[in-house]
């Protein structure tokens, strides 16, 4: 398919995972992308190649979200590599699980930089260059629905940023940009599968209507619907993505 040819994205955090299957997806229907990384240089290139190999353009800029200076620079960067933006997937996250009684100033502050102010302020920068039809989709997370121990300072994060998209969509409706978040239920990653075994994600799979775990072609086959015109219509959305399990 090529219905993003001529667009250029960025998906921040698209060295794995998720993010990684966005950037796949994007560069499929055409857009040229900027995988966006902070420590997996050498999977954040492996995306790049793959795409490139497909035909696709593709770039990669690193800068730790939690790091105000460098957020910024990132977003200029991109925009340099590509010669503006039309789509921003902020995907990039911080996903330590602590409790309350056990987390500590630099765990919360960690976690609200990526997680919150990074896409905040990506946004704010974005907003500069993007034009009529520019994309913003920002990844949230079944969190900020389903209580957990443990994910308190995520859970809040994730619930900052679907605040700000909604903002966001008001503010940038009258320039024809649209702004809606994701919202994934448990993704079978390789992060995943590093923190539960089999039997545990079978047990997370068996909650859910269609019994199975999302994959990251899930979530990306969103984004891409997000990223087109078909959705030229649809802002300020959280759209859940998560096989049913909160029904």
């Amino acid at each position: 398919m090529s219905v993003l040819n001529g667009r250029k994205a960025v998906v921040t955090g698209a060295s794995r995972g998720v993010g990684r299957a966005i950037a796949l997806r994007l560069a499929a229907d055409g857009a040229a992308v900027v995988v966006g990384y902070h420590q997996g240089e050498a999977a954040a290139k492996s995306c790049a190649e793959e795409i490139r190999a497909a035909g696709g353009t593709a770039y990669t800029v690193g800068a730790d979200l939690a790091d105000l200076e460098q957020v910024r620079a990132f977003t200029a960067r991109a925009g340099e590599l590509l010669g503006g933006l039309d789509i921003v997937v902020n995907n990039a996250a911080e996903s330590e699980q602590i409790a309350i009684a056990d987390a500590d100033e630099a765990h919360y502050e960690r976690v609200m930089a990526v997680n919150a102010r990074a896409p905040f302020f990506i946004m704010q920068s974005a907003q500069e260059v993007l034009g009529a039809g520019g994309r913003i989709i920002n990844i949230s997370s079944i969190a900020t629905s389903l209580s957990a121990p443990g994910a308190a300072v995520y859970a809040g994060s994730k619930a900052a940023l679907e605040r700000f998209t909604t903002t966001a969509a008001h503010e940038l409706g009258p320039r024809g940009i649209t702004v809606n978040a994701i919202s994934p239920g448990t993704v079978d990653t390789d992060m995943l599968r590093a923190l539960h075994g089999e039997r545990a994600r079978e047990a997370l799979a068996a909650v859910t209507p269609l019994r199975r775990l999302g994959r990251g072609s899930d979530i990306a086959g969103v984004v891409a619907f997000l990223a087109g015109d078909d959705a030229a219509f649809v802002t300020g959305q959280t759209i859940a993505v998560n096989g049913g399990c909160l029904l």
